[in-house]
This record gives C-alpha cells, structure tokens and sequence, in this order.
C-alpha cells in the first residue's frame, strides 16, 4: 500500500503583455516558449508517434469526423524495439520545429490552446509530482527575464480562469493498471474529484463562467464542469475524462487523465491532490474498496460540484443517492478513512503514504473550524482570507475591482509583484520545497522513472536527438534516425541506465551498450 506512483501535471499558464492588449495569444505563447528554448538551447523537438486521443474507455473509439479540432493530436502506432525511421518520418523530425521542445529535465514546454503549457516529466513520489510542477513555474520566471531583457514586459500567471468565460487546463495524468475496470473509476472517484477541491483548490472571484454573479468560490475549474463522464477537454467537461491514451503498454496500463483540477502554487494543496487520489487508485487496484465508499454515490454530481465550490464556508451539503447529504468534509472523511483502515492492514506506511495521510487528516480537521490552521496548506482559504479580510475592512462588495485586481495578482509570477511570494517571504506558507530546489528540477529529470532516461540523453548529446515523447526518444545514430521505445514508465530509471548513460560517448555508443546489457548471459 503506497501514495507512490508514476504521475504528471500539466499546467497552461495565463499570459498578458499589457503593452499590447490585443496581441495574438498565439503567437505570444510561442515568444514565452521561445525565449525559454532559447536560454536553455533547447532544440529537441516534440514526437507525436504513439499518441491516441479518440480512443474511448468505454470501449470504443470517437470517429476523426467527429470530433473537435483540439482532439487531433495522435499518431497511433508504436513500437517496442529501437526502430529505424522511414525517409519520409526522418524528414519530418529534421524539419524546423514548432513552439514545442522537450527539456533536460524530461519535461515538455509548448504552445496548447493559445497558452503556454509545461507538462512536467513523469514523477514516482507526490513529493517529486509537487517539486516537478514548481520547476515549471521556474521556467516560467525564466521567460520572462528573458522577454524583459528584449524590452518587453510580458506577464505569465499560474491560474486557469480571465473571469470572462475562458478556462484553461491544470492537468494531472496517473498511471493505473489495466486490471481495474474504468467503471470501478467512475463509481468510486466520481464523488471524491467532487469533493476534492475544498483540499486543493485556489479560489476565485466571480460565480458562474463568465462571472455573472458577484461571490468567491473555492475553485476555478468548477463552474467549468458540465458532464459526469466523456471523452471531451476543451469543452462540455467531464468529472471524469475517458481518454484511453496511456502513453505506455497499453494491455498492463491505463492513464487517468484528469482535467477538472486547479493549478496550484502552495505546496501542501498540489501534495494532497497528487497524493490522496494516487491512495483512491490504490484502494482500486488492490480490490479492498469498502462497503462505505458506495453510500457516496452523488445525486447530480455537477451540481454537486458547482454547490461546494460556491460555499467557502463548506457548510452546504450535498444531496446523495440514497436521499441523504453529506459535506465535502464528511465525504472527504470516509475516503481517508477508508485508505487509512487498509494502509494499516498492511503495517507501517511507507514516508510517502504517512506525510500525505497525515496532511490529509490536519488539513479535514482545520476546514472543521480552525482556518488559521488551514491558510498555510490550503491554497483556497489563504486567499479567500485575504481577499474577505480587506473587503470587510474596506466595506466593499465581492464585486470591487480592487478585489478583482488582487484576484489576479496573486497568481502573478513576477516574484516582485506576486502576492503568494510574499505571504511565502512571510512564512505564511507552508513549503516542501525551496526556490533553489524548483530551480534544480527545472534542468535535472527526477532519477526514479523513464524521464531520466529521456532528460539525460538530451542533457548528453542534444545535438543528436532530434526529437523526443513520452513513450520513445528518437537518437540521431551514425546518420540514421532510430526511436528507442520507453513503453514503461517505472523503468529507464538512474539505478537501471545512469552508468550506462554515463560511459557513452555519443548515441550509437550508448545503443550499443544498452544492447549488450540487454543480452542474456550465460547461466541465466
């Protein structure tokens, strides 16, 4: 029983260049990416081989014609021994790239949807998920100064909402085993996502998509919620996304895509978004889901979602399937229960599992009635705090522009303008990790998954790997293109290739040496 799992986030960022209000969001995300790239020297550029977006959990696959524009991002095919490349492939990978590179550190950095996105490199740990998602706020930081030092002042916030209608992802991606049924996840995590957000989300002014009412709430992704279940990201969002795309071997694993979650910058809140939903899975995968969890079968579980998100003082209950209602909180509690009864079955919780049991449990009992206790872990309540202090003190309404204002900055990542920078420079934060930290993972891959693998071999011979994936790296060897498959996340790991990695020279001699550690010797 174990909070340790191969995971990754994903987070657009907000971007603005006030001098230049109606600037493409395109073509500005592609200058954040850019100047970036071009501090770093990175040249590697994405390969879309093996990627399968239309294909369905439920069991089927959504027809090309069907589907919406921003679905189309897939070339299915995929292999399982270093393959030489076709000319036409080849070609194709050697032509000038997008706004879209691959970093030392595994990560990926490109334009999505008009915003730059990070897609932080696969993580082992929700310690490492959390110090991952932070180098990408680094990265972000770093393009900045760098546009700066052109003369321009471009602004890049960590939020997914402008208040206005438009929504923009925080994405987080959990390997799961074939063997669980996705109707065992729909069941069983369909009131947990619902109720999760009073632990990890970052508040927001405005109700309703566009804001129509005046109010705060707990999440920004809420009111953005409008199906239980499909195959959608972009619009008519689902609590629980079917996207059968694992980015791995597809008959050992599933990837849970989930989309509905807030982008974070505390610490304790993106820990335990990371952490109890990898113990949900587990409870899973190990078949020990308890009777309790299915008395929390929600009644309508978008209204559902929208409710708890609109009442931060996380009083209002929710109405179940069997005629009762619960809170968040009363909800949240069966599910930590439930983990915490069957962690213990199996003796002592490795490190990992206790510090996100135990937040887990601290952080329940703060949001019962001491929320000084909650602000320095809870991102939401820090903030609804501040802003709900300064509006009584100023007798304004939710509505004041001066609130909005503020809204907005605190997701700034300008470190002199950023509000969360200084309640952290206050010690009014509770962190895991320091600046140095995030800005070490921003340029080194995590040792403990494939993401080594892919980030050392870009740090080592750049020049020669002209594209990389999730699920293969393509090496320029002796001339010819060959796409080394990574189809297992856990593997490819500093204890299995880092020696290897560093007694190479250059690609074709790491190929070699990898085929020869792989040939079985005698007596085996």
């Amino acid at each position: 029983m174990t909070a340790r799992r191969i995971t990754g986030l994903e987070t657009e960022f907000g971007i603005l260049e006030p001098a230049r209000p109606r600037a493409n969001p395109i073509a500005l995300s592609a200058d954040v990416v850019e100047a970036y790239a071009g501090l770093c020297r990175a040249r590697v550029a994405w390969d879309f081989h093996g990627e399968d977006p239309l294909n369905d959990a439920r069991g089927y696959r959504l027809d090309r014609a069907s589907a919406h524009p921003s679905q189309l991002t897939d070339a299915p095919e995929a292999e399982r021994t270093p393959a030489r490349l076709g000319r036409g492939e080849a070609l194709d990978l050697r032509r000038p790239r997008a706004s879209n590179a691959v970093l030392t550190n595994g990560a990926r950095l490109y334009v999505d949807h008009a915003h730059p996105e990070y897609s932080s490199p696969e993580t082992a740990t929700p310690r490492e998920a959390v110090l991952w998602d932070r180098a990408g706020e680094h990265v972000m930081r770093r393009a900045m100064e760098a546009l700066a030092s052109e003369g321009r002042d471009v602004v890049v916030y960590k939020n997914n909402v402008d208040g206005k209608g438009a929504a923009y992802g925080s994405h987080e991606n959990y390997l799961v085993s074939r063997k669980v049924g996705f109707g065992e996840v729909i069941r069983y995590l369909t009131p947990f996502f619902v109720t999760r957000q009073i632990l990890c989300g970052s508040g927001r002014l405005g109700i309703g998509q566009r804001s129509e009412t005046s109010g705060f709430q707990i999440s920004q992704r809420a009111d953005y919620v409008e199906n239980d279940v499909g195959l959608e990201t972009t619009f008519n969002r689902p609590i629980i996304n079917t996207r059968d795309e694992p980015h791995a071997d597809a008959a050992a694993y599933r990837r849970l895509h989930v989309i509905g979650g807030d982008a974070n910058l505390f610490d304790v809140s993106n820990l335990l978004k990371v952490g109890t939903t990898s113990l949900v899975l587990w409870l899973l995968e190990s078949d020990r889901v308890p009777l309790e969890l299915d008395s929390l079968t929600l009644h309508s579980p978008v209204a559902a979602t929208w409710r708890i998100s609109h009442d931060p003082s996380l009083r209002a209950a929710v109405d179940m399937h069997d005629g009762t209602s619960r809170t968040a909180v009363d909800i949240q509690q069966v599910y930590l229960d439930a983990v915490r009864e069957a962690v213990g079955r199996d003796g002592e919780p490795d490190a990992d599992t206790a510090e996100v049991l135990d937040y887990w449990q601290r952080a329940l009992d703060a949001l019962r009635g001491d929320m000084d206790a909650a602000a320095p872990m809870i991102e939401w309540v820090a903030k609804y705090r501040l802003l709900e202090g300064l509006r009584a003190r100023g007798g304004t309404g939710w509505d004041s522009d001066r609130l909005r204002a503020l809204d907005l900055q605190w997701h700034d990542l300008r470190p002199e303008r950023s509000i969360v920078a200084r309640l952290d420079a206050a010690g009014r934060v509770a962190r895991l990790f320091s600046p140095e930290q995030a800005a070490d993972a921003a340029v080194r891959a995590p040792s403990s998954t494939r993401a080594f693998l892919r980030g050392g071999l870009i740090a080592a011979f750049g020049e020669r790997v002209p594209a990389a994936g999730w699920d293969g790296i393509v090496l320029d060897a002796g001339g010819e293109l060959v796409r080394l498959p990574t189809l297992h996340p856990g593997r490819a790991t500093e204890d299995l290739v880092g020696a290897l990695l560093a007694a190479s020279t250059d690609p074709d001699d790491f190929l070699r040496r990898l085929e020869e550690a792989a040939k079985p010797r005698r007596g085996d």
